[in-house]
């Protein structure tokens, strides 16, 4: 088992958003760094009991891990367990395979269907009280996470600290020259009914991650190559603004019927591979 390691400096620092699910911590900068072994060594005895009600959920953490403010993450601390709860109960952590194997767990929960422990017994049902029952243990807590600036709804789409295209662009370049044609003709191929339109944009994501890439498919696809650059130079609002429907680029989608079509919109030899 490895884990990659980068602290919340780096994390600032960073040229794009790091706690976003689409893109990827390289090696070279973020090394594996191995913890230790999973090790699965037995059949399970019982597949209902040890299978059909296995539960898991991010939220459920041993001290010491805290959670990163990835929204994917964020929302399934959530739903993983509300799913489980649905499923097999509010009490699905009392079936033995969910239970905890060497800590006594004490939490806030009670009562509810199919509670099979003591229920916490006499203890007091509130907090604060005067037993010392249900006070916090800062020492185990998560630390706070840092929030610069005003705090406001997240939009992906305006973070300008955000680059969408740079691991793209990472992946590219380490592909070789197979791969790399075997990419844009796929891309041709499938990308060939669209409208001219979204055929630009689409080229133009692809300059943004790498200039080759972007050329590439923008003569696999027969575009201006000019036109391309042109769009390029701006960002990305300025591009949809550019490519909507009543412009100058066409918005009407191809049938894609290549074998009677005298002027195919792809490069004749990505439309023999078809053959």
């Amino acid at each position: 088992m490895y884990i990659q390691v980068m602290t919340e400096d780096q994390a600032k620092k960073h040229y794009e958003n790091p706690f976003v699910i689409t893109k990827i911590w390289r090696h070279k900068d973020y090394p594996l760094i191995e913890v230790g072994e999973l090790v699965l060594d037995r059949w399970p005895d019982n597949y209902f009991a040890e299978v059909d009600q296995a539960t898991f959920t991010p939220a459920h953490v041993v001290p010491g891990i805290g959670f990163s403010p990835d929204k994917f993450l964020q929302g399934r601390l959530f739903v993983y367990g509300d799913a489980q709860r649905y499923r097999l109960g509010v009490n699905y952590n009392q079936i033995p395979v969910n239970q905890a194997k060497h800590a006594v767990v004490k939490d806030y929960h009670r009562d509810g269907y199919m509670r099979t422990d003591g229920n916490y017994g006499r203890a007091p049902a509130y907090a604060p009280n005067s037993e010392g029952y249900w006070t916090a243990t800062p020492e185990v807590m998560e630390p706070p996470l840092p929030i610069e600036d005003a705090m406001w709804r997240y939009d992906p789409a305006s973070d300008p600290t955000d680059d969408c295209y740079h691991s793209g662009g990472d992946l590219y370049r380490i592909m070789n020259e197979t791969e790399k044609e075997a990419l844009i003709g796929n891309t041709a191929r499938n990308i060939a009914p669209c409208s001219e339109n979204i055929k630009y944009r689409h080229a133009v994501h692809c300059s943004w991650a790498d200039p080759d890439y972007g050329t590439r498919i923008t003569k696999a696809l027969k575009l201006g190559l000019k036109k391309v650059k042109k769009l390029a130079k701006g960002n990305h609002d300025e591009l949809v603004k550019a490519t909507l429907p009543g412009g100058k680029f066409k918005t009407k989608t191809c049938e894609m019927n290549c074998a009677c079509c005298k002027k195919p919109c792809i490069e004749q030899k990505y439309l023999d591979d078809m053959k």
